[in-house]
């Protein structure tokens, strides 16, 4: 996944933006590639582009998020990146043991709350 698609993506089932991201791992992107400077949210500075002082867009754009985890503070749902891509079901298609799965793989790098409370699936309801 790329950084600047933070820029657009909002929880599927609130609507919440932006969502808070966690990089587990990230690598370099491939080839050629074009960019623009986010509009509103930059994911790579986890701002909001008000707050940004100095744009790093030329590193943003080199990089691709691997593994990690978009979190909706508001309803506190949240949705693994997996293979680079954002896994962004209603609860109703979502996969348990493949969500279980992950949230025991990267347990030391989620926070707590997702862990205990997470929607719609945590390890306390495993």
């Amino acid at each position: 996944m790329k950084y600047r698609l933070m820029d657009l993506l909002a929880c599927p089932i609130c609507k919440n933006f932006p969502l808070e991201l966690i990089v587990f791992s990230e690598g370099p992107i491939k080839g050629k590639f074009s960019w623009s400077r986010c509009e509103e949210y930059c994911g790579f500075e986890g701002k909001r582009i008000e707050e940004i002082t100095e744009f790093k867009c030329d590193d943003c754009f080199k990089r691709e998020i691997k593994e990690g985890i978009l979190i909706c503070n508001k309803c506190g749902r949240w949705y693994p990146i997996i293979d680079e891509i954002p896994h962004m079901l209603p609860d109703g298609l979502r996969e348990k043991e493949e969500d279980l799965g992950f949230l025991r793989k990267y347990r030391d790098r989620i926070p707590e709350r997702v862990l205990t409370r997470g929607k719609p699936f945590n390890l306390s309801s495993a």
